[in-house]
């Protein structure tokens, strides 16, 4: 067969009436050939659009795929409307609007193609008569879309692979339905494999997705997917997603080496697993969000997290369920977050974990049965008012703490067991409360009961055993115990509350102290101990110093030197804000306006003042009831035990009631290398708080633009807490002058002939390096100018009063004087 030619083979009802002929093009051979006729195509380069109507067979030399290249300058290069069989070409397409090959109807067979191109897609099955087989077929297309599956399209791919896509390596939408099977999708960018829109599906078995810029499979909008024994990995973004309505199954996958969340699903969407495994990702393992949104978990293993975040984020009134499931070698196992979220973990284990296994906030609900905790900082923390659940049957060993109760959680324990911990079994503190039925602590490094701050907790049937500070510690009206024993008595107790049966408890190995411990009773007690509120810190209730209106108050910032964006900043919220509280007199709905903000830029910039006088905005507007400024730092919220730091964070909190909390160098809180770092305890309380509390106060957390931006990335509720950044911009020569001119005025000195020309110099050629103050080395340099006048003065016998008040070039401080210009006046004698 000659090059560039096609031969056509006519089918017959008998083979020896078969025909054939030589054809000069594609087109001309398939306008004569009919259904059942095979066309074979010799080497070279075919500039044609091929429609296939007829079940014929298209085919270029056996195993020489690229020998028989169709690549036309526009359009469509190869469309299928019959269940046509074609093999062995080479595929390419130009055209950004249409796709390489199109299957439009049919049931085609296509095998061995490789389509590599610049077009819309390479592959595209279009309407719900279109069901190919496509077999080793491979799709290069940095443009577009590798595989398109639409408007009821389907199909089924065995072994092929988008090695590039320059959008979606499989795109699923408008009810198309396909099924992949031993494919490989990899160095796309925007998604591995996408599935969207009501009735759209897919089913992928033994499938591998890597290399993607974006998710790596991406279910959406009332979508479903089910995946099986495939594998997701190497993504620039999270591993899969689920948003609005999506349903996935995950069975046998491995999720792996992801940066963001290995999973992240939200907006009611619903995610089953099993046996399935997720590892090294750097956010978390399963991150599920929103009311309705659910995750069914079942013999599966999360572990070796990279970053600093826990394996397991229920919040937003989300639920997971958990069976028979292994999380180890993370930060935190399981964190439940808000209101109506909820978890329900059975027969499974969690070990190996850096700070808390099972953490439940903010109103949210854990349930745990038959479980195991080891190797963690802190088995379950039950951290504030409407949190709880239960654990039971559950063992925790080699632990820090076992089980810590605070701020009025309250959940109910029975039958779970506590061994070795290093300081104590069971902690409650700071008004938590807590059922704790035949619960055990077994060889306990501090108490194995722990209840201070008359917690109102109760005990019965518990029993502890060689604990080597003691097997129960009370505080004076506190706990109430039954029958609870220790291996230090013989006897068991009765029932009775703390306050009325000391001896009693004594017997049992139950020791009462006063609430108000003095400081050093505070200390040998294990556990959390409040912080103190210095002796010298002024009293938040006195409020501010004086009951400004908003237009004074405004007046002050606009009298601030520089910070113009600042200033617009302010403005533009307080307007906000100011109308939302007009429309809301006047009986319309308001805007919801977050007024938490984020203050980034160099120090010295003016982030405290502005942060003071926007919390007398505030109150002058009658959005908060005193306006008054808390500042803290991390030496503020940060304690030295497992607790302290959420008590901490509390305190002040609630310093800052009807005011402004300022957190100063706020990104301290999350150093990169954090470790076991109770940081991270202070920014979760910070975070809860926020939203308990929205109404009572304002928090403003501050610091450098480039660690702020990696601070609001560390806790999954930080960004959204915050309504805007304002950054704050280093001041200029010009404004540096005007803050020393204000000093200078407001302490009655003068700048004598040429000493503002010489300042101007000064602060231009003054390194603004990491060290450089902005208005805090303004100051300074006036504060030397004054002391450098002094040293000069107090040597004249009869200073005048231009002798006192004047400041000179040469009181600039050293190497100023070296930049005053040749003739400069020196002071009179």
């Amino acid at each position: 067969m000659a090059q560039g030619t096609v031969q056509v083979t006519h089918g017959s009802t008998s083979r020896w009436r078969r025909r054939s002929g030589e054809y000069a093009t594609l087109t001309a051979a398939l306008a004569v050939a009919g259904d059942g006729d095979v066309l074979s195509i010799a080497p070279g380069t075919y500039r044609e659009n091929l429609v296939l109507h007829h079940a014929v067979t298209l085919r270029g030399p056996e195993g020489a795929v690229g020998s028989v290249r169709i690549a036309p300058p526009d359009g469509v290069a190869l469309t299928v409307r019959a269940s046509a069989v074609v093999q062995d070409l080479y595929l390419e397409g130009q055209d950004r609007a249409a796709p390489a090959l199109l299957v439009e109807g049919g049931s085609p067979e296509l095998t061995d193609l490789r389509v590599s191109t610049r077009s819309a897609a390479g592959i595209e099955v279009r309407g719900a008569g279109a069901r190919p087989l496509v077999r080793r077929c491979t799709v290069e297309n940095p443009a577009g879309v590798g595989i398109a599956v639409l408007d009821g399209g389907g199909g089924v791919f065995e072994e092929c692979e988008v090695v590039a896509a320059g959008q979606a390596g499989i795109s699923v939408r408008g009810g198309g339905h396909p099924r992949l099977e031993r494919c490989r999708i990899h160095h796309a960018t925007g998604t591995g494999i996408g599935v969207t829109g009501e009735g759209s599906g897919l089913e992928a078995l033994g499938c591998e997705v890597y290399e993607i810029k974006g998710a790596g499979v991406q279910v959406a909008a009332r979508a479903t997917a089910v995946l099986t024994d495939c594998a997701v990995h190497r993504t620039s973004a999270d591993g899969v997603t689920l948003d609005t309505d999506a349903v996935l199954t995950l069975d046998g996958c491995d999720i792996h080496d992801i940066p963001e969340n290995a999973v992240d699903l939200r907006s009611r969407s619903v995610l089953t697993l099993s046996r399935t495994t997720v590892r090294r990702f750097g956010r978390n393992g399963l991150s599920v969000w929103d009311p309705g949104t659910r995750v069914v978990a079942d013999a599966c293993e999360i572990h070796d997290s990279t970053g600093d975040y826990p394996a397991v984020w229920i919040s937003d009134g989300a639920s997971a369920s958990l069976d028979s499931c292994r999380v180890h070698d993370v930060p935190d196992a399981l964190f439940v977050l808000d209101r109506g979220s909820r978890a329900d973990v059975v027969d499974s284990d969690l070990s190996q974990v850096r700070n808390t296994a099972v953490s439940v906030s903010d109103g949210a609900t854990a349930q745990l049965d038959d479980c195991r905790i080891r190797e963690a900082a802190t088995g379950a923390w039950f951290r504030d008012h409407g949190s709880g659940g239960t654990l039971a049957n559950c063992s925790i060993d080699s632990v820090q703490t076992g089980v810590i109760v605070t701020k009025g959680a309250d959940p109910v324990l029975e039958r779970c067991t506590v061994t070795s911990p290093a300081e104590a079994g069971f902690y409650v503190s700071a008004g938590g409360r807590g059922t704790f039925t035949a619960c055990r602590v077994t060889g306990s490094a501090g108490f194995g009961f722990h209840v201070i701050d008359g917690c109102r907790t109760t005990l019965n049937r518990c029993h502890t055993e060689r604990s080597a500070r003691g097997g129960y510690e009370f505080a004076e009206d506190g706990p109430v115990a039954e029958d609870c024993t220790s291996d230090e008595s013989g006897p068991r107790l009765a029932a009775h509350s703390a306050s009325g049966a000391a001896s009693a408890g004594e017997r049992a190995g139950i020791r009462t102290v006063p609430s108000a411990q003095s400081p050093a009773a505070a200390r040998s007690a294990t556990g959390p101990v409040p912080a103190q509120r210095p002796a010298d810190e002024a009293d938040p209730a006195a409020g501010p110093a004086a009951g400004r209106g908003s237009g004074e108050v405004l007046g002050q910032l606009d009298a601030l030197v520089g910070l113009d964006s600042v200033k617009r900043e302010v403005r533009a919220l307080t307007d906000m804000i100011e109308v939302g509280r007009r429309r809301q007199q006047a009986g319309l709905k308001a805007a919801s306006v977050r007024r938490h903000l984020v203050f980034t830029g160099s120090p010295g910039t003016g982030k405290t003042t502005v942060a003071r006088l926007y919390g007398e905005i505030l109150a002058s507007l009658g959005v908060l009831e005193r306006g008054h400024l808390v500042e803290v730092s991390r030496v503020d919220l940060v304690g030295e035990h497992i607790g302290s730091t959420a008590i901490r964070t509390q305190e002040a909190f609630d310093r800052a009631r009807g005011g402004v909390l300022f957190i100063d160098e706020a990104y301290a809180l999350a150093p990169e290398d954090s470790g076991r770092d109770f940081g991270r305890e202070a920014i979760d309380t910070l975070v809860k708080l926020m939203e308990d509390h929205r109404d009572a106060v304002v928090v403003i957390v501050a610091g450098y633009t480039a660690e702020m931006d990696r601070f609001l990335t560390v806790n999954p509720g930080v960004a959204s807490r915050f309504s805007r950044t304002i950054t704050f911009g280093d001041y200029g020569p010009q404004e540096l002058l005007r803050i020393v001119e204000q000093q200078t005025e407001e302490h009655e000195y003068r700048l004598g002939e040429k000493t503002a020309e010489a300042l101007l110099r000064y602060f231009t050629d003054l390194p603004k390096g990491p060290a450089f103050g902005n208005g805090r080395t303004a100051r300074q340099t006036f504060e030397s100018m004054v002391e450098r006048h002094a040293g000069r003065v107090a040597q004249l016998s009869e200073p005048s009063t231009d002798d006192l008040t004047l400041l000179f070039p040469e009181d600039l401080p050293e190497p100023a004087v070296a930049a005053v210009a040749p003739g400069a006046p020196t002071p009179a004698a």
